[in-house]
This record gives C-alpha cells, sequence and structure tokens, in this order.
C-alpha cells in the first residue's frame, strides 16, 4: 500500500500555499492559501471497502505559555502533543486521487461545514476548534483539512504526517461530530493495511526546512 502527493515530496516542506498560516516580516503570520494536497494511493489490500485519511501534527507544544509571544521563545525541549488537521472517513477506494483543493480552498472563519464532504465522505472536527474556543471572531467547529500554523516563535521544525488507513467496511463506525481519536478507535479490528506520507513546515525564520 502506498501514498504519495504531487504538493510535497516525503520529508521534505509543505508549500506556504497549503497552510492555514505563512510567514510574514512584519506581524510574523499571515493567513495562506489553506488548500488540501494532492494525495494518491495503489497497492490496496485485497478487500478494502473505504478508506480514512488522518493529518495531525506530532510537534505541537503541550503548554502554550510562550506561544506566538514577542520576545519569547517556545523552546525545543518543551514537550509536544499531537494536533488533528485533517479527519476524513468514508472515502470510496476506487474515486481516484484528491485533487489539490479539492477538499479545502481558503480559510473559513468559524470553520468548514460539516460532518458531510465531498465524494459523500465524512469530516471530523480538527483541533482548531479548540484552538479558536475563546476567539470571538474565529470560534466555531472547523470541520475537514485546515492546514499548517505552526508557533512562529517555536524552535523546531513541525512535522505533518498524512496517514491512509484501509478498511474492510465501507462506512466508519463513528457519528455525529467525531474527532481523530474517534476514528482511530472504530477502526480497530477493520484495519488491512496503512500508509503514510510526511512534510514539514515551520513559520520560524531561524529554523531550517532542510537539512
Amino acid at each position: 500500500m502506498k501514498l504519495t502527493s504531487a504538493s510535497f515530496a516525503d520529508g521534505r516542506p509543505i508549500p506556504a500555499e497549503l497552510a492555514f498560516g505563512a510567514a510574514d516580516p512584519v506581524s510574523h503570520f499571515k493567513l495562506s492559501g489553506n488548500r488540501n494536497p494532492q494525495l494518491a494511493w495503489s497497492d490496496l489490500p485485497a478487500g478494502t471497502r473505504s478508506l480514512a485519511l488522518i493529518c495531525h501534527d506530532r510537534d505541537v507544544p503541550s503548554k502554550g505559555d510562550d506561544v506566538n509571544q514577542q520576545g519569547r521563545t517556545v523552546p525545543a525541549a518543551l514537550p509536544r502533543v499531537d494536533f488533528y488537521h485533517w479527519v476524513l472517513v468514508d472515502l470510496d477506494p476506487a474515486s481516484g486521487p484528491i485533487r489539490a483543493g479539492e477538499f479545502s480552498d481558503g480559510v473559513t472563519a468559524r470553520g468548514k461545514k460539516g460532518p458531510q464532504g465531498p465524494r459523500g465522505t465524512r469530516q471530523g472536527i480538527n483541533d482548531f476548534t479548540a484552538w479558536f474556543a475563546a476567539d470571538k471572531d474565529m470560534q466555531g467547529s472547523y470541520f475537514g483539512y485546515d492546514g499548517p500554523a505552526p508557533p512562529w516563535n517555536d524552535e523546531i521544525l513541525h512535522h505533518y504526517a498524512f496517514t491512509l488507513y484501509a478498511l474492510d467496511v465501507a462506512r466508519c463506525d463513528v457519528s455525529g461530530t467525531f474527532g481523530g481519536a474517534d476514528v482511530l478507535t472504530a477502526i480497530r479490528g477493520h484495519l488491512l493495511g496503512q500508509a503514510s506520507i510526511t512534510g514539514v513546515y515551520s513559520l520560524n525564520p531561524t529554523v531550517k526546512l532542510l537539512p
């Protein structure tokens, strides 16, 4: 089972047009294109009836005290947690590659609608839902894809893993409003195979994107 992307190569930088935020020389941060990447799969296991897709950032600060604070940095030694950027289920394996910008094209304040998505899919909420909960201009339920927006003062590079799961069921056993952890629990016992591709991103000009 393989997962590939024409939008970025495995282990390489994610283009800013695919991110929620881009670097700005004055304000450090500005909204960006927020387009979902192109994704294609091959060599699916026999018996695959549907696909689930999850994108997560494994490098999110476990504490937000220093995040995006002028004159401070988010230290590399700080413990990190997962942040879900895209939760997608019920994708028809025969429907063909996901096109760039097909599921998300631009930032939607208060979040895109869901859970119903393109191609008869369902999309869970991503973790921008909790991130913007206290922001009166942005708070809402963020369904589907919203791309990278790491702290602009973080000392480390962020890694975004897109993982495709081949399932032996046509419909994932989640309902209502669900998140990444819900899907990972629901697919236990139904997983035939999985494949991942990882991109890197940073808004900190002092962090190297490439070795």
